[in-house]
């Protein structure tokens, strides 16, 4: 097993003679035996790092190495890896048992019996041994999902790399193949780097997130770290669900006026001071109705999703959703008052979106003087 290390990847495409840059300047390092999910918009160059990452796609500037060993000029058969695609790929003329075994045919010096054991115990594992003597065309999408993983496995590589592999199931069994990925990614301790659009997926399976756009590594950390501590509006705006309310307030002294008649009063106006505008952001976690308040909304939608509501309320123009007790149900036109927490507001420099202030600064701010005052 090894750790992955990406230096300065750079990967141009030359289409019809103009230039794409697919990913850009990207620094990232993957310890040995994490599970690393790449997320982000259609067209932001994960699956590009992945490909490069495989062998499958030269690299145009950067490195990469796995451990001590740099493979950037290595071919895809020379690096010890296995990918695992969207769309299975698998043989639809062989049996599951000849689709485990084939690639090992290929790129091993296993005797057939060592090759057929690792084919039981691989299919043992993931639960498809009564599978073995079917075909594709006979498999369900989750039994055809658990044989291209099983392919992967028997390999016993260095390094499993994964495009989507979830993106083809309903919802029910992504959720269930969601968990036995982690669970087996755990039991294997196999770095993996698994690339997805889905926040909710990467939030719920990676060790850490890396999140990208435009080609360009945004922000690399623990799930819950990048979700409370977003390092630009980009950032709070992909990773969460529903997402964050977003819009632009004006900043007198201390004090900010949004859309409509909203204003909000800061108790600390550092973050702010000095700027003209600033865009607000709030979870909607962390929205409350109330009985009564200056800042109020009209209600759209209500959503029931059982444990929980989802309130989609208009404030001048602005959607704002919150989530809110499962007994509320504001009827659709109803002004409602709102408030939150100063301590979860979320301020964003109007300019580069860069994060002036976040929830996770009002904590640590918020543990410091506690800290102090315990002494």
């Amino acid at each position: 097993m090894a750790g992955i290390e990406i230096d300065d990847l750079t990967k141009v495409y030359d289409a019809a003679a103009e230039s794409v840059v697919a990913v850009e300047d990207l620094d990232l390092s993957v310890e040995d035996g994490e599970f690393l999910v790449l997320v982000g918009p259609s067209g932001c160059g994960k699956s590009t790092t992945l490909r490069c990452v495989a062998g499958l796609e030269d690299v145009t500037e950067g490195s990469i190495r796995f451990g001590d060993e740099d493979v950037t000029d290595r071919r895809a058969s020379e690096r010890d890896v296995a990918m695992v695609f969207q769309n299975y790929a698998l043989y639809p003329h062989m049996t599951v048992r000849k689709n485990l075994g084939f690639g090992l045919k290929l790129s091993t010096t296993l005797s057939s019996a060592e090759i057929a054991d690792r084919v039981e115990s691989t299919a043992e594992m993931l639960g498809i041994t009564p599978l073995l003597d079917d075909k594709p065309k006979e498999l369900s999408g989750g039994q055809q999902q658990r044989v291209a993983l099983g392919r992967a496995i028997v390999r016993e590589p260095s390094v499993f790399l994964m495009d989507e592999p979830l993106s083809n199931l309903d919802a029910k069994l992504r959720s269930e193949m969601r968990t036995e990925l982690q669970e087996l990614q755990q039991d294997l301790d196999v770095t993996t780097v698994y690339v997805t659009h889905d926040q909710t997926e990467a939030m719920a399976m990676g060790d850490r997130i890396a999140v990208m756009n435009g080609g360009v590594l945004q922000q690399v950390g623990p799930p819950e770290a990048v979700y409370r501590n977003p390092t630009n509006e980009f950032v709070a705006n992909f990773i969460g669900s529903p997402s964050i309310n977003l819009f632009t307030a004006t900043v007198e002294g201390s004090t900010l006026h949004g859309p409509g008649e909203f204003t909000y009063q800061l108790s600390d106006p550092d973050p702010v001071d000095g700027s003209g505008e600033v865009r607000v952001g709030v979870r909607p976690e962390d929205i409350t109705l109330v009985e009564s308040g200056s800042n109020r909304a009209t209600v759209s939608v209500v959503e029931p999703m059982g444990n929980e509501n989802f309130c989609y309320m208009d404030l001048a123009d602005h959607e704002l959703t919150a989530r809110i007790d499962p007994e509320l149900r504001p009827e659709a036109g109803e002004e409602v008052a709102f408030t939150f927490e100063e301590s979860s507001l979320y301020l964003f420099d109007v300019r580069n979106g860069d994060a002036l202030k976040t929830k996770t600064d009002a904590v640590a701010d918020a543990k410091a003087v506690d800290t102090e005052a315990s002494r």
